[in-house]
């Protein structure tokens, strides 16, 4: 079999470590942008025609787009957060008349800086990044060599969710505040044992929430034995393995938090199919106030933020006039939401 037929799945980020540059200058080579030696440019065609790259549609999809759209980057437009918010940001848009183009990365890091790379190269009005960013420096200097010349020839850009990192105005809930502020309404109704459902610790949304809820469970003298806590993907799947994990660990905690609420939905399942009820046998919060967990029986304690609200701040902050030298900040708090499926621990 050849290299070609043997790398069906070859990312953009085996092109560039295969060509010897950076990801940026992958993606830039790739989607014929300029500023890219013509060697480079070349080594990075004969990488990507060594493996069969083959871009993928919707950065394809995103390169035709006109320069009166805002192009809007999300992890997953499946996820209800995603989708909440991006309702926001659509709503926001139908009001100036703008055209929004919706890509998902699934949460991979390359995947976000060929969109980023599409979009301004086309010349969007404006790119919105929505999602939790990653502690990962070299990402972070890749995207900012995409960002930066796109701003400085007069582009906008905005962020959601992600530390700022990145010099451009941003729409931040307060992750690690909400956290803090639901252990502190659990260990009220008596809770001392919990467990955490937590993601890939790489995500900065993952590490604030879980450090926020972390560190009031030890001012209260609480300890959060790392056995308690599981990690899993952000999806509803991982809160569903995280959670049977978490059992067949052996000592049930009273009380268990999901560092979001698409994972609580998978916990519950998860719980309801091994015969554990909640609350009566252990109580159950996320953190998001997703539409959907209301509905659900029990109806989900939860740490609620304003979702489409916030889609709306961050298209409206992306499209400021006039705009400043300086970047904004709107802080964006949580508030928790006691529902049926927490209760006093017995």
């Amino acid at each position: 079999m050849s290299e070609r037929e043997s790398q069906v799945h070859v990312t953009l980020s085996t092109v560039a470590h295969r060509a010897g540059v950076s990801l940026a200058t992958a993606s830039r080579a790739l989607n014929g942008t300029s500023r890219v030696r013509d060697d480079l440019r070349s080594r990075v065609r004969a990488a990507a025609d060594q493996l069969g790259y083959i871009p993928n549609a919707h950065a394809q999809a995103l390169a035709s787009a006109s320069s009166n759209t805002v192009g809007v980057v999300c992890h997953d437009v499946g996820d209800p957060y995603f989708a909440a918010v991006s309702a926001g940001v659509m709503r926001a848009a139908a009001a100036r008349d703008l055209l929004v183009v919706l890509a998902s990365t699934f949460r991979e890091p390359a995947r976000e800086i060929a969109y980023v790379s599409a979009l301004r190269a086309q010349r969007a009005r404006a790119i919105l990044l929505i999602g939790s960013g990653f502690q990962d420096r070299a990402w972070e200097r890749a995207l900012a060599a995409e960002l930066d010349p796109y701003v400085r020839a007069g582009g906008r850009v905005a962020v959601l969710s992600r530390h700022r990192s990145l010099r451009a105005d941003a729409v931040l809930p307060d992750n690690r505040g909400g956290a803090a502020a639901l252990a502190r309404t659990l260990v009220a109704r008596g809770h001392r044992e919990f467990g955490v459902l937590t993601g890939p610790p790489a995500l900065t949304t993952v590490h604030d929430r879980l450090s926020g809820f972390r560190q009031e469970l030890e001012a209260a003298g609480i300890a959060l034995p790392p056995g308690r806590v599981v990690r899993g993907p952000f999806t509803r799947d991982g809160g569903y393995a995280a959670a049977r994990t978490l059992l067949a660990r052996g000592e049930r905690p009273t009380c268990v938090f999901a560092v979001t609420d698409v994972m609580a939905v998978g916990a519950l399942a998860a719980f309801r199919e091994l015969g554990v009820r909640v609350p009566e046998d252990i109580s159950l919060a996320g953190f998001d106030d997703i539409p959907l967990v209301r509905e659900l029986s029990p109806p989900l304690t939860t740490v609620a933020l304003p979702l489409a609200a916030m889609g709306q701040q961050v298209m409206g902050l992306a499209l400021r006039e006039p705009r400043g030298p300086r970047s904004r900040l709107v802080r964006v708090g949580g508030e928790v939401v006691l529902r049926e499926s927490v209760t006093d621990a017995r």
